[in-house]
């Protein structure tokens, strides 16, 4: 069984005696996620590439593998070894320096594999052992780079791909985790932009997921992953990573949503809750671009929304999976009304391309919603 770390808890603080009043327990004014327009300097989106709060803390001795499945050990040995291996004296400048064009260019890449693909079921802990790795590199956090598909692609879309490369450039380390395959054109994207950067040297590792409840069943595997990065192929080294998904054994139920009431009330008794409509929330994340949904959720302690109801296209349902994995990554918790979580996808949705990341979202935000339900307990 892999490890996992104990979450942090960031409920609002309510002492026992308002807990034992009926009505609100504080009268907390609450944010608004929709009058939130965060500019983003370029230099905080690279700064931002490292593994996400909840993996903080791991690393690899806080992993436990399955005795049952002995490619975890093995993952964990050659993962160490990898590691060991980047000692962080070849690669170039910071990616802050290299973002704005300063210092020389990185030495080439030598030949033979420069990368990792952890390949293997939903949850088995490939993220896990993917940011223990970045912990692991021996380099300064500057000069290693850690984010999801989604969170790359992002970056070319606000800094551009010629200035990504050059900021990328001077990594010692790319860590993506969960990369999709599901749109050509954002594959053909990356494949390239990975390409320029083992030429300049930069080693990469990377993970991907598969549907819940689908282990062995069209599973994204290491034959597919290989074969749409092409050329990049002989830069990689398969992992296979077996076991079961531990996130969803012994786990109770998701809590069905709450009344409008309920929602109002735990978001003016909570300090630092966000209170908006689901419907406006979906407008808002359009006029936002999705690189900057983590600065959105900013100081954010609990996200309530009520009227929770099925969006309405693919364009606004895939900035929803951005949306919910950044406030999964800060574990932040997700009180909502209206309909539960897993009926916000059409059935097309679910069936379709873009399945893998709606999957997710809904296991994410379901987890979330229970965490919530912590909050909603107190008033």
């Amino acid at each position: 069984m892999s490890g996992s770390l104990p979450r942090p808890v960031r409920w609002g603080t309510v002492s026992s005696s308002a807990a034992s009043r009926p009505g609100p327990i504080a009268d907390v004014a609450p944010l608004s996620l929709c009058a939130r327009e965060p500019h983003v300097p370029a230099d905080r989106l690279v700064a931002e590439m490292v593994p996400p709060p909840r993996f903080d803390a791991v690393r690899f001795g806080t992993y436990i593998p399955d005795p049952n499945q002995p490619s975890q050990t093995e993952a964990v040995r050659v993962l160490e070894g990898f590691a060991a291996g980047l000692d962080g004296k070849q690669g170039g400048d910071s990616g802050r320096r290299r973002l704005f064009g300063f210092g020389k260019a990185p030495k080439k890449a030598p030949s033979g594999p420069r990368g990792v693909y952890l390949d293997g079921g939903y949850g088995v802990g490939k993220t896990h052992l993917l940011a223990s790795l970045w912990h692991a590199t021996p380099a300064e956090p500057a000069l290693k780079a850690f984010g999801t598909f989604v969170e790359l692609t992002n970056l070319v879309g606000a800094l551009g791909f010629q200035q990504t490369v050059k900021t990328l450039s001077g990594h010692r380390l790319l860590c993506i985790d969960e990369f999709e395959l599901d749109d050509p054109g954002d594959t053909v994207l990356v494949s390239t932009l990975l390409g320029k950067l083992v030429e300049a040297g930069v080693a990469l590792a990377a993970t991907s997921n598969t549907l819940p409840g689908k282990l062995g069943e069209g599973r994204f595997a290491a034959a597919d992953f290989l074969r749409e990065i092409q050329g990049l192929s002989a830069h990689f080294r398969a992992l296979r990573i077996d076991g079961e998904d531990y996130r969803h054994r012994g786990l109770p139920e998701a809590p069905p949503p709450y009344s409008d009431d309920v929602v109002t009330r735990v978001a003016h008794a909570t300090e630092g809750a966000s209170l908006d409509a689901f419907p406006d929330l979906l407008d808002h994340l359009a006029r936002v671009h999705p690189s900057r949904y983590g600065a959105l959720t900013d100081g954010i302690g609990a996200v309530c929304l009520t009227g929770v109801r099925p969006v309405p296209d693919q364009s606004t349902a895939l900035r929803l999976v951005v949306l919910a994995d950044r406030l999964y990554d800060r574990e932040v918790p997700v009180l909502a009304s209206g309909l539960p979580f897993d009926q916000l996808f059409s059935e097309e949705m679910l069936k379709g391309g873009y399945r893998k990341k709606y999957f997710r979202a809904i296991s994410r935000l379901t987890a979330l919603a229970r965490d919530a339900k912590r909050l909603a307990d107190t008033v």
